[in-house]
Parts: C-alpha cells; sequence; structure tokens
C-alpha cells in the first residue's frame, strides 16, 4: 500500500511524525508531499508534487493543513482516489477558544471552510470522541464519517530515562532531605491551558518545599506574568522555550507533571499531546477532570484528575502526590503501562492503517 501524506504541515509537528512512523511500522510505503511556501504559490507546487509521484492507494491530509484540504479534494476527484483529513484542529473552534479575530466574517470563512473540509472527505479524523460530538453538532456532519485517533507519543524520544540535574541548575549545596518536590507545566500559553490556575495553586503550596517550573510562551504569558508579579512567589521558575529535543531532560527530572486545567469549552473535549509524553516518561500526570480525559483516563489509577479551573484543587491533588510515593508510583507505572498498550506509534498506526483500509 501507498500512501501520499499530504498538506502544508511543519513536518517536525509530533501528530504527523507519530501517524508517518506507524504507518511505515506497518509495512505502508508514505510519502511526503507538502509545502509551505506562500499561499499563492504553495497549491501550483503541491499539486505538481502530488501529480509527479507514483500511483498512490489513498490521499491522507495531515493535521494543520485545513487551508490547502481544498486542493487535495479538488485532487481527490482528478484522480479518483480516497480522501482521509486529519482536521484535529478546527480553526473555527481554536479562534472561538482562543478569541484572536473578533472579525465575524472570517469567523464564518473558518466555519465555512472546516464545515466543506469535512463534508468533501471520505474519513475525518479526530482525537476525542468528545471532538468528534462537538464537529456533529457544530457543524453538522454525520458522526459515520469520523474516525477516532488517538495521539500517542514518540517513542524514540519519550521514555523512561534517569537525567540527573547539572551542578550549575542543582546548586552544590542541595542535599536529598532538602530538594523540593518539583512539578512541571510546559505548553504554548493557551488559554485552554489555564496557567493562572498553576500559579495560583503555586500561590497555596508556596510553604510545602514544592517548586514549579514552566516551560513555554504564548499568548497569555504577559497576564500570567502580572499574577505571578502582584502574588510576589518564589517558588516558580519561568524557563521560556526549549528545543524539543530537551523536554525529555526536564520531564525526567521533575516529580510530577501538569496537563491542562482551563475549563474553557475545549479543554472539556481535548486530551494535550503533553499528557502522552508524560505517560510515556514513566511519570505521574496531574490533568483537569474532563469528559475528554475520561476517554483514555481513570482517576488515581492512571492519572490523577482534579477540578479545572480550581487552584484549590488542583493544589490538592500535588500535594497529594507530593505525600504519597506509592500513589505516584501506581499512576505513573499504570500510565506507562496504558502507552504501551495502546499509544505507541506502532499501535497508532496500526489503528490509522485500519481507518485508511475501511475506505479502499
Amino acid at each position: 500500500m501507498k500512501v501520499c501524506y499530504f498538506g502544508s504541515y511543519a513536518p517536525s509537528y509530533p501528530r504527523h511524525r507519530i501517524i508517518i512512523k506507524g504507518l511505515q511500522s506497518q509495512g505502508v510505503d508514505v510519502t511526503e508531499v507538502t509545502d509551505s511556501s506562500q499561499i499563492l504559490i504553495r497549491y501550483p507546487k503541491l499539486a505538481r508534487k502530488y501529480l509527479s509521484e507514483k500511483e498512490f492507494d489513498v490521499i491522507f491530509v495531515g493535521e494543520a493543513s485545513n487551508y490547502v484540504q481544498p486542493l487535495a479534494i479538488l485532487l481527490k476527484k482528478i484522480t479518483i482516489k480516497p480522501l482521509v483529513f486529519d482536521t484535529y484542529v478546527s480553526l473555527y473552534d481554536t479562534n472561538q477558544d482562543r478569541g484572536v479575530h473578533q472579525n465575524p466574517v472570517l469567523s464564518r470563512l473558518f466555519y465555512n471552510l472546516d464545515k466543506y473540509n469535512c463534508l468533501f472527505s471520505d474519513v475525518v479524523l479526530q482525537d476525542t470522541n468528545q471532538n468528534v460530538e462537538y464537529f456533529h453538532e457544530t457543524f453538522h456532519i454525520e458522526k459515520e464519517k469520523f474516525r477516532r485517533l488517538l495521539i500517542g507519543a514518540e517513542d524514540d524520544l519519550f521514555y523512561p530515562q534517569n537525567t540527573s540535574l547539572n551542578d550549575n541548575e542543582k546548586g552544590t549545596s542541595t542535599t536529598k532531605e532538602t530538594e523540593s518536590f518539583k512539578v512541571l507545566f510546559y505548553g504554548t500559553y493557551i488559554p485552554l491551558h489555564g496557567i493562572e490556575y498553576i500559579i495560583q495553586a503555586a500561590k497555596i503550596l508556596e510553604n510545602e518545599n514544592i517548586s514549579f517550573q514552566l516551560i513555554g510562551r504564548g499568548q497569555t504569558f504577559p497576564e500570567i506574568q502580572k499574577l505571578y508579579e502582584s502574588l510576589n512567589l518564589s517558588n516558580i521558575e519561568f524557563k521560556g522555550m526549549v528545543d524539543y529535543q530537551e523536554l525529555p531532560k526536564y520531564i525526567a527530572q521533575s516529580d510530577a507533571c501538569l496537563g491542562i486545567f482551563g475549563g474553557t469549552e475545549k479543554s472539556m473535549r481535548v486530551i494535550p499531546t503533553k499528557a502522552y509524553q508524560i505517560l510515556a516518561m514513566k511519570k505521574p500526570l496531574i490533568t483537569g477532570y474532563s469528559p475528554g480525559a475520561l476517554e483514555l483516563f481513570k482517576n488515581r489509577k492512571n492519572a490523577l484528575l482534579c477540578e479545572m479551573a480550581n487552584p484549590e484543587s488542583l493544589a490538592s491533588a500535588i500535594l497529594e502526590l507530593k505525600e504519597d510515593e506509592e500513589l505516584r508510583t501506581k499512576i505513573a507505572c499504570n500510565g506507562y503501562n496504558l502507552f504501551q498498550e495502546k499509544l505507541t506509534p506502532d499501535q497508532i498506526g496500526l489503528e490509522a492503517l485500519k481507518i485508511i483500509k475501511s475506505v479502499l
């Protein structure tokens, strides 16, 4: 079988790497046809690359390729090939959630692009059943068109490991007895992350020998920085952006890792990529209780779930993990077992192959 993995996506983004590696592990020949040039020349470049390649069995449009999906629909009709669209992130939903563009004309454009991109595909992929429900209710598309394909994580990068802090990071006077309980969050500071609740939880826990490390930058960072300064905290380190390949080191150095807590409509439907990476590294995960999270996690078994948008609940969960080593170990081990059973690239590839075969 030969798959054309098509789009204007960033090839380094985990969703693509996992699916491509997973399909290849199942013996699928995957050819990437991608271009991220200026939009006016992107279409002819992609069309030429696609038509110059040998015969494909299916067109698989990668996530974050919403703007070139109309071209894929045209190529589907010309070459009479089935089309699988990994919509994953809705332009309309993302804009609503982040509140970036308030222009109603632009919002309507995003809505129609999402709707018709899905309608003219043979199969549309989403990462949770909650997101399938959202597309069904919002864009009035039958549920039968959708398939759930979980995200997973790259197991050649994220895996259990022991990594010590460098001396200049750790400090020479730190001893095992005085080390703080290290809590890690990393992300792009979008509203669904709910980082303000992490900051407020840190204030509640400021006398509990718990330290927080926050990696990343993004939309809400200025507001988060102001909140941090107003609370006069000393138990938070803002690390800024780090190289993606370095993330496992920071996860390995942590005692517990955080998911999302925003309590927005979208946060109730999604499972963040970081959650899969944390499971893969056998670290205990704390994330918000939501219908999306419940599709994968069982509270106190393979994750510790707290109330969304509730810093007291988050602080209580962190403190419980700090004081209960047995619970930490149980959650970390069960989370890792879940990853091995369902969420490796091989398992994601096997599920993706089943989906592709269903449209051939």
